[in-house]
């Protein structure tokens, strides 16, 4: 079988790219990024897996590339990630967040493999905004409140209505925060986890943060994956929240990292308005028992246990850098 991956140099496209080629698929991994570092699944599938640079903002090419690949799967994580600049240039934002996903849905419309393709979105839990209801469901109201999760809410309404109008074969994963050692810095997770590294190796002085007590679904990358593979095997087409159900505080994930280190983290974190990435009006925790009861997924990895990998990857990459 054979598998189309967007946004492959990011953290999710990553390793949907690994799960599948562990799987016997063929991938075609799709960025817009001139210049792409080359990733360690080249040389891991050599004859599996390739990368090609796309351009997203032309809305005919997918379609000839589906013609051309004859995947079996989409997975699409194509979009500008959430955090810092979400609200920066929302019509680029619109266009690829929302916009794709309906250049891949018409494609696969006017297919003749149609019946043969199946295409998971990747939606996220940025669609709640000010929520009306804790934790969510599938059935919770989708009021968002950024442009991030405007774009992602018209894209996850339109997987609904090609499912139901035209017969595509699509889905739709409601990914709540998943993290991974390949997270970018402006993730707080992986912020934490960096500072507390170089405060241990005396590189660093002090972290500053927003709402210590501002919480989030915290879920393992990895796992999520895992579900939206899942998804895209299933029998029948649905939509799913992809969540471990339990919320945990940024003070939290502080404790976890620097305690890891045998540091306190009251020592070292400071509180600043300007650096809050999490919006204090929204307690956004997701319930998986609809996933957990149709395709048997639970989210196992603590996020103790993803916290302490990232701190040690972060030392263990700073201890690397202080040799070079």
């Amino acid at each position: 079988m054979r598998a189309v991956v967007t946004g492959i140099t990011g953290q999710d496209g990553y390793y949907m790219a690994a799960l599948l080629l562990e799987r016997d698929f063929e991938v075609l991994g799709l960025t817009s990024k001139e210049g792409a570092p080359r990733l360690d699944l080249s040389a891991r599938f050599p004859d599996h897996f390739r990368m090609t640079l796309f351009d997203y903002g032309t809305p005919l090419r997918i379609g000839e590339l589906l013609a051309e690949y004859r995947p079996s799967h989409i997975f699409n994580f194509a979009a500008k990630a959430t955090g810092e600049g979400m609200f920066n240039d929302p019509y680029r934002l619109t266009r690829l967040n929302g916009g794709f996903a309906i250049d891949i849905l018409e494609a696969l419309r006017k297919s003749d493999r149609r019946e043969q393709m199946v295409f998971c979105q990747a939606s996220s839990s940025e669609m709640f905004g000010k929520v009306s209801e804790t934790p969510q469901s599938e059935s919770t109201a989708l009021w968002p409140q950024s442009p991030y999760g405007a774009a992602k809410l018209y894209a996850h309404h339109m997987i609904g209505i090609y499912r139901r109008a035209y017969g595509v074969r699509c889905c739709s994963a409601i990914l709540y925060n998943h993290e991974s050692v390949r997270r970018s810095t402006s993730f707080v997770t992986k912020k934490i986890a960096r500072a507390a590294a170089m405060i241990k190796l005396g590189l660093q002085d002090s972290l500053a943060l927003g709402d210590l007590d501002a919480q989030r679904d915290w879920g393992y990358a990895p796992e999520y994956v895992e579900a939206m593979y899942r998804m895209a095997c299933a029998d029948t087409m649905d939509d799913y929240i992809v969540a471990t159900g339990r919320l945990t505080t940024v003070r939290q994930l502080c404790e976890i990292a620097f305690g890891h280190l045998d540091l306190k983290y009251t020592d070292y974190v400071r509180t600043n308005e300007v650096e809050s990435r999490v919006a204090k009006s929204m307690s956004l925790q997701g319930d998986p028992r609809k996933i957990h009861a149709a395709l048997g997924w639970n989210a196992s990895t603590s996020v103790g246990q993803i916290m302490v990998e990232l701190v040690e990857h972060e030392l263990a990459q700073a201890r690397a850098d202080a040799r070079e």
